[in-house]
């Protein structure tokens, strides 16, 4: 039940400063006794969700959501959800500094439209932008996505060749719409990738040294369709991963794993990764 309402607020069905249902009505459409109703509703109001949750008048949606997802002490949202708020937040910075370690830079490409179009209406106007992300190399044996069950055919190149085109042509995106600033804007813009020698088996978004958030690259089971193939595959579908933040100003233990973040992403820019070319 908590999940629920939390969607519908995340989304929008439910606004900032709207009364919820009563309690009652809760219980009705759920199918559950008052005391359920009220620890979902307790369980929201701990995540700053919900206020004014009592047993008489209705809880009211928080005014200030935006700090509720993505201020300290907001629960881990799926990443499609929780990283477009944050980056955005981050371009309102006169430099915007961005490092992302991730798989393709799907969902990095995805939240960056935002931020974009804000600049396009004049509500944002960065001076600078710099952007560095790591990628897996074409060059290794991927641990993942892979075929469920080893085969004599070429399941296994398949898949490889279907994540290095989705790599290569999200980041083309990436770098052409955040290039494209300079010309239209003015906007000092330097986009940098390098490849990793292995799979990263975590993705980190690191926002103007401020801000870590961190997910984890959970593998499924599911199956993709290639050609008149259907391939049974394990792999991680990151724009649902869990995103944790971190920021330095919420506490000793988040701004050391901030600062440790930054450390771990320099070193493997500066040490074992190689340059990375977005063609096939």
């Amino acid at each position: 039940m908590a999940d629920e309402l939390r969607a519908r607020i995340t989304s929008g069905a439910l606004r900032p400063g709207q009364r919820m249902p009563t309690q009652a009505k809760l219980a009705d459409e759920f199918g559950v006794e008052r005391g359920a109703v009220r620890q979902a509703l307790h369980i929201l109001q701990s995540e700053h969700l919900l206020t004014n949750v009592s047993k008489g008048a209705p809880a009211t949606v928080a005014p200030d959501l935006a700090r509720a997802l993505t201020g300290p002490g907001a629960p881990p949202q799926p990443t499609m959800v929780a990283l477009a708020p944050r980056i955005a937040a981050a371009f309102a910075a006169p430099h915007v500094e961005i490092d992302a370690l991730c798989l393709t830079s799907v969902s990095l490409t995805l939240a960056i439209g935002e931020p974009l179009r804000r600049i396009h209406t004049g509500q944002l106007k960065p001076a600078k932008v710099d952007v560095r992300v790591l990628l897996p190399s074409r060059d290794i044996p991927l641990a993942f996505p892979t075929p469920v069950e080893e085969s004599a055919d070429d399941a296994d190149l398949q898949l490889r060749r279907r994540w290095l085109a989705q790599r290569n042509a999200q980041g083309q995106v990436l770098r052409h719409n955040l290039r494209a600033l300079r010309s239209t804007h003015g906007v000092e813009v330097r986009v940098s990738f390098r490849a990793l020698p292995f799979t990263p088996p975590v993705k980190l978004y690191l926002l103007n040294g401020g801000e870590a958030l961190f997910a984890y690259y959970t593998l499924v089971r599911s199956e993709v369709e290639i050609g008149q193939r259907q391939l049974q595959m394990y792999d991680a579908p990151g724009i649902q991963s869990p995103l944790f933040a971190f920021e330095q100003g919420a506490g000793l233990r988040d701004a050391t794993f901030v600062e440790q973040s930054h450390v771990w992403f320099d070193a493997l820019w500066e040490t074992i990764s190689s340059e990375l070319v977005l063609t096939s």
